[in-house]
């Protein structure tokens, strides 16, 4: 019953801070998440997801196949999240994924089969051009030169613990 109990509240764990999301022009977003108030850094990377058929959610509606990473811990973990926004972004959890290809369904329902991540990004602060570039050299150098738009603002992550599935990993190697 404890170990059950601990389970639970380890999912429980929500994370909030602020993100700095870099918007390429192929549809791909890269940027980072600091976890406050302990400044944790976590690597976002995403890349969209073709639908195979027209969608019926608007012209600025995708999905984005996310990765949080955890460069610590040398972990990371794949969410699908819907993107709606052209250049100022908002990232959500996604619960309907008709006209997209079934492996894409199949990811999204899995999810919410087991440890279930929720994410919500707002984004408060626009760059671009200039501005974006500054930024860009700044904090993500490997970026320069993209024409990238950037967004920073609010984000919150729930569900995710790398220090949990860490030892969940370390049990079953046992």
């Amino acid at each position: 019953m404890a170990g059950e109990e601990e389970e639970k509240m380890e999912k429980e764990i929500e994370m909030e801070g602020i993100a700095s999301i870099a918007l390429l022009p192929s549809g791909s977003i890269s940027g980072h998440f600091i976890q406050l108030p302990h400044s944790i850094c976590y690597g976002l990377q995403g890349t969209e997801l073709a639908c195979e058929r027209e969608c019926s959610r608007g012209e600025d509606y995708r999905l984005i196949k996310l990765t949080i990473i955890d460069y610590s811990r040398k972990r990371e973990r794949v969410i699908v999240v819907e993107c709606k926004g052209h250049d100022a972004a908002r990232l959500h959890n996604v619960e309907h994924v008709h006209g997209w290809e079934n492996d894409v369904v199949g990811m999204v329902e899995q999810k919410h089969a087991k440890n279930k991540v929720l994410l919500s990004f707002e984004c408060e602060t626009l760059k671009a051009d200039k501005a974006a570039e500054d930024h860009i050299r700044q904090f993500m150098p490997n970026l320069a030169g993209l024409d990238a738009v950037i967004n920073i603002g609010p984000m919150s992550i729930k569900g995710l613990n790398f220090e949990a599935e860490g030892r969940l990993e370390e049990k079953q190697d046992q």
